[in-house]
């Protein structure tokens, strides 16, 4: 694969474009990335319908988890969303939170932060504010959230254990986050690694589900657990832009290879990171 700079750069355009269509030709394809499907169901996505906030002008189709839903957000609380795109999560943050409350989304594309910023204004949300930056280098000081979410969005990240240790940095002592990403139980088609668009698509990026849960421990993260798990059945129509026949059939030998899971876990209430020394 190219460098982590390069990676970046081509997520980067990838979603200053995904930015700029709408979301039934986001949800015919993996997380926006193109190869689309004729299928009538969205592979990655779930309906954010019925929770309070939501705001279908902010809803690009392009989760793979619901993680709000299981975040505990109490009114008052402080909420950083990473990867916030059109603003979806963070708005469905605030109708936890509250007035009282303050929701956070950073975004690296300029196109996706003018959308959400678009989005909040029309909505009069005064306490929703999007800063445009690296979720490996977040524009937030220590300590701030009690409460970070992220939908499909560490998945597109080179280097997973940064933004790990930024969410750490971030959050209070005895804050905790839930995020929603794609990670593997299996191994992936060299064919599918090695496409930029299936990368943007939030696929060939995947990871070893152990290996990204050792991630979320080694920065020191305690009481995780998965909220929810569930396969991921990429369809035979955008297989085909990447595997012939029989490379198919030996994939769907193991149709659950891909997966999303919502994970939780928390900062320690007195205790910094292990890799600070004082643990």
């Amino acid at each position: 694969m190219n460098t982590e700079q390069e990676i970046k750069e081509m997520v980067r355009q990838k979603y200053s474009e995904i930015a700029l269509q709408d979301k039934e030709t986001n949800a015919s394809s993996c997380c926006g990335a193109g190869g689309c499907s004729t299928e009538v169901y969205n592979i990655m996505s779930e309906e954010y319908n019925n929770l309070e906030g939501y705001n279908p002008d902010a809803d690009l189709g392009l989760g793979c988890g619901l993680p709000t839903q299981f975040a505990k957000i109490k009114k008052g609380d402080t909420v950083i969303d990473l990867g916030s795109g059109a603003g979806n999560d963070c708005f469905v943050a605030r109708a936890e939170t509250g007035e009282t409350g303050k929701v956070i989304g950073i975004d690296f594309t300029e196109a996706m932060i003018d959308k959400a910023r678009s989005n909040a204004e029309k909505l009069g949300f005064n306490n929703v504010e999007f800063r445009q930056g690296d979720i490996e280098k977040m524009p937030v000081t220590a300590n701030v959230a009690d409460v970070i979410v992220s939908n499909c969005v560490l998945n597109l990240v080179p280097n997973k254990q940064a933004v790990f240790a930024e969410m750490y940095r971030v959050l209070k002592p005895g804050g905790h986050f839930s995020i929603s990403d794609i990670v593997l139980t299996g191994k992936l088609p060299e064919k599918i690694k090695s496409a930029a668009e299936m990368y943007a698509g939030c696929v060939a990026s995947a990871i070893d589900k152990d290996e990204y849960l050792n991630y979320v421990s080694k920065v020191g993260f305690a009481n995780m657990q998965i909220q929810k798990e569930k396969a991921i059945i990429v369809p035979d129509d955008i297989l085909k832009n990447y595997l012939n026949d029989e490379e198919i059939a030996q994939y769907k030998l193991n149709e659950t290879v891909i997966r999303s899971i919502t994970v939780y876990a928390e900062k320690p209430a007195s205790c910094c990171s292990p890799s600070s020394g004082c643990c």
